[in-house]
This record gives structure tokens, C-alpha cells and sequence, in this order.
């Protein structure tokens, strides 16, 4: 006789992937990610169509989940969001584990994203842009004013696409992954190009080049460009990262995330703080030297840009990276001597280190970038990340980033205004 399935509440019962789905609040797809990553323990059945779990062990992780993801307060009461992308520790930064400044020397931007969304080390991928998309995005983009900032102009492109891609509701991960692969080149596609002879293929880097600088690249300068695109893919919960988490959790497509993670970014102390350190270095080669440049800043009561950053008590791990890799181009040293000299000059009397805003400064001046530059790579990289994010976040429960509101008004009721 076949034995009786185990009542509700009994603590060998088994539950279908649908029901553990349901009990954890995610698609089917992430249950068997649970299992994939060690959390969630599965068996099949014998003649069974599908796997089975164990309803004590779901329940144990539904609660661990619920306490992790609803709104909890981290160290400090910050907002605390459970993350498997990257982790900053001390001086370092890591994607899903792997040192993220040993992954960026080695790999190419457009390789990082890749295997950051699936894992998949992909070498030589290069990311296309089908041309109904970039001659809307471009379209749209030319309509706009000619002192436009970047940002704006990556998030009209961004809307524009959005409006060609008549998928764009799909949120399934293979219709996600589609829509990053074609969006981030899209969106350097639609800017307009510095120079005028220029080639919308090979690697993004390349073609980013074009609409950054009037100049000609040379290899070692576009791969200092390319591994700032793979230091900046992510940077744990930045402001931008988690309006995109928002914007997920109330499922909105991808293009719509990014686009509110762009809305973010444009703030000065968030993506455009690599203009205020840009046009400091300019002032600094105008005069020589950093001393009256720094004192002018601080009299004046400003924070001197590019240095310090409060998640590392030393050097920036990005800074360090790109600045190696600046030492070896003759062209960037009068920049490069300019950013140390800030950097002395600072520490004389707050021991200030330099940032990758300050790294990336470097760059767009010794390669003859506007100083809206650095703004454009950062928007640029970050988009992979945000997907990244996006995609994780659409796997979790809808609307778990809508935390409670702590009332300190009037005490109600209140007489009507007259």
C-alpha cells in the first residue's frame, strides 16, 4: 500500500516548486537558485515530474528572508538590503567574491557584466545594439538643447529605447539579459560623436572613446578607459543603485530602473563629483601648483573633490588601479603630478586619500575630455550594475523596498485650513 503523503504542519512533509515559491515569495527560477547556491536543499521523487523540498527547512529560510529583506535597519540604522553582488571590506572590493581591481585588469568591461549577470565568463563578447533602437534613441537625443548634460541624454536615450522595445514588460531573466545587452550600447550609440571619423564596433570602450575625446587612442590609454568601465560596473548600494532597487521592486521594466538610477546619479556627490575634481586639476596645472588651488577651495568652504570616501579608511582600491595604469602614459603625468600634488597638499592637514572620482579627473584631462567626461563613463559602467541589481531584486518579493514612513507632524486631528 502507497504510503499517505504527510499531513500540512508535519515536519517531513514536502512541498512542489510552485508552493515553495509561493511560501518564499520569488519565482521558480530563484528556488532552484536557493538550491544552486547551498540554502535550500532539493530531492526528486521516484516517478515524480519535479523536485520536492522540505517545508521545515522552506519555512526556516522564508523567515530568515523576511528578516533580512524587510526594510531591517543595518549597523548605524542604515537601510539594510540583502545583496549577493558586492561586498567592500577595509580597502578592497569584491563582485560576488572576486577581487573586482584583479577582475577588471584582466577582463574586459563588457566580459565583467556579462559574467556578473550569469556567471558565465564569456571572453571577447561584445555587446550590439539592433539599429531601430539607435535611431531612436539618437533621434530623440539630438532633439535635445546643445548645453545638455550626459546624464540627461543617457536617460532620454534610455526612454527612448524603452518606447522601440515593445518587450520591454518581460521580466523574465532571459528578456532582462536581452534588454542589458542591447541597452548600454544604445546609450553610447545615441551620444553625440567628438570626432568625426568614427566606427560603432569592437569593443564599447572604442566607441565610447569617440564621444568623449576629439583626439586619437592610443591602445594604452583606450584600455585605461576600459578597465575604469569594469572598476565602476558596481559599488554595493550606492544612492543610484538603490533608486534601481526601488524601481525593480515595484517591477518596473529595465529601462525604467535605469532611468531612475540615471535621475540619481546626476547629483554632485554621486556621478558628476569626477567634474568638480576634473576642473580642480586644471586649475592646478593653471597655477603650478596645488597650495593656492586648495586654500581657495577651502576658504570658500567646499569639500575638496576627489579625495576620501567613507566606506575606505585608506586609497580608494579604484584610484589605486587606474593611477598604475596612468603612470605608464607619458601623456597623463603633468595631470598625474597635478592629482598628487592635491593629494600632499590635503594631507598636510586631513589625511585624505584620493578617490576614483579624483583617478578619474586624471584621465579626461590628460586625454582632452570636457569635464562632463568622468560623468559619462561613470553613468556608463554603472548600468551593468544596475541590471545586476535590477535582476536580482526582481527575484525577490514585489514591493519589499517600501519602507514605513515615522509621522512627526501635528498630532491629528487638525482643524481645517482656512
Amino acid at each position: 500500500m502507497r504510503d499517505q503523503e504527510p499531513a500540512p504542519g508535519h515536519p517531513e512533509r514536502r512541498l512542489s516548486t510552485k508552493e515553495t515559491a509561493e511560501l518564499l515569495g520569488v519565482k521558480p527560477e530563484t528556488v532552484y537558485a536557493y538550491v544552486s547556491r547551498g540554502q535550500l536543499g532539493s530531492r526528486r521523487e521516484p516517478g515524480g515530474r519535479g523536485s520536492t523540498f522540505d517545508a521545515k527547512e522552506v519555512e526556516v529560510l522564508a523567515r530568515r528572508n523576511r528578516r533580512e529583506s524587510s526594510g531591517s535597519s543595518g549597523p548605524g540604522g542604515e537601510l539594510s538590503v540583502r545583496t549577493r553582488i558586492t561586498l567592500i571590506d577595509k580597502d578592497r572590493y569584491y563582485f560576488r567574491g572576486v577581487d573586482a581591481t584583479e577582475l577588471a585588469a584582466r577582463h574586459s568591461y563588457e566580459e565583467i557584466a556579462e559574467w556578473l549577470w550569469t556567471g558565465e565568463l564569456r571572453p571577447g563578447i561584445t555587446f550590439t545594439a539592433p539599429k531601430a533602437a539607435v535611431a531612436v534613441a539618437r533621434r530623440t537625443v539630438d532633439a535635445l538643447p546643445e548645453h545638455t548634460g550626459p546624464t540627461d541624454r543617457l536617460r532620454v536615450a534610455a526612454i527612448a529605447a524603452a518606447t522601440a522595445d515593445p518587450l520591454r514588460f518581460d521580466l523574465s531573466e532571459d528578456a532582462v539579459l536581452g534588454t542589458a545587452r542591447i541597452l548600454i550600447p544604445t546609450l553610447v550609440a545615441a551620444l553625440p560623436p567628438v570626432r568625426r571619423a568614427h566606427r560603432d564596433e569592437g569593443p564599447l570602450a572604442h566607441r565610447l572613446w569617440a564621444r568623449l575625446s576629439g583626439r586619437p587612442a592610443d591602445e594604452a590609454s583606450l584600455h585605461v578607459l576600459d578597465t575604469a568601465l569594469g572598476l565602476l560596473v558596481d559599488h554595493d548600494l550606492a544612492a543610484s543603485t538603490l533608486a534601481v532597487r526601488v524601481a525593480a521592486s515595484a517591477r518596473a521594466h529595465p529601462y525604467a530602473a535605469v532611468s531612475s538610477g540615471l535621475g540619481v546619479l546626476e547629483g554632485p556627490l554621486h556621478g558628476a563629483a569626477s567634474g568638480l575634481a576634473h576642473r580642480l586639476l586644471l586649475d592646478v596645472l593653471d597655477q603650478g601648483t596645488a597650495a593656492p588651488v586648495v586654500a581657495d577651495e577651502l576658504r570658500a568652504g567646499r569639500r575638496i573633490p576627489g579625495l576620501g570616501h567613507r566606506l575606505y579608511p585608506g586609497e580608494d582600491p579604484r584610484a589605486r588601479a587606474l593611477f598604475a595604469l596612468l603612470d605608464k602614459i607619458p601623456g597623463a603625468a603633468p595631470a598625474l603630478a597635478a592629482a598628487r600634488d592635491i593629494v600632499a597638499t590635503t594631507a598636510r592637514h586631513t589625511p585624505l586619500h584620493a578617490n576614483v572620482d579624483l583617478a578619474l579627473a586624471v584621465l579626461t584631462v590628460s586625454s582632452g575630455m570636457p569635464s562632463t567626461a568622468g560623468e559619462t563613463v561613470f553613468a556608463v559602467a554603472r548600468t551593468a550594475g544596475w541590471i545586476a541589481h535590477a535582476l536580482e531584486e526582481y527575484g525577490e518579493r514585489p514591493l519589499r523596498m517600501r519602507p514605513s514612513g515615522h509621522y512627526v507632524g501635528p498630532k491629528p486631528p487638525q482643524p481645517l485650513p482656512e
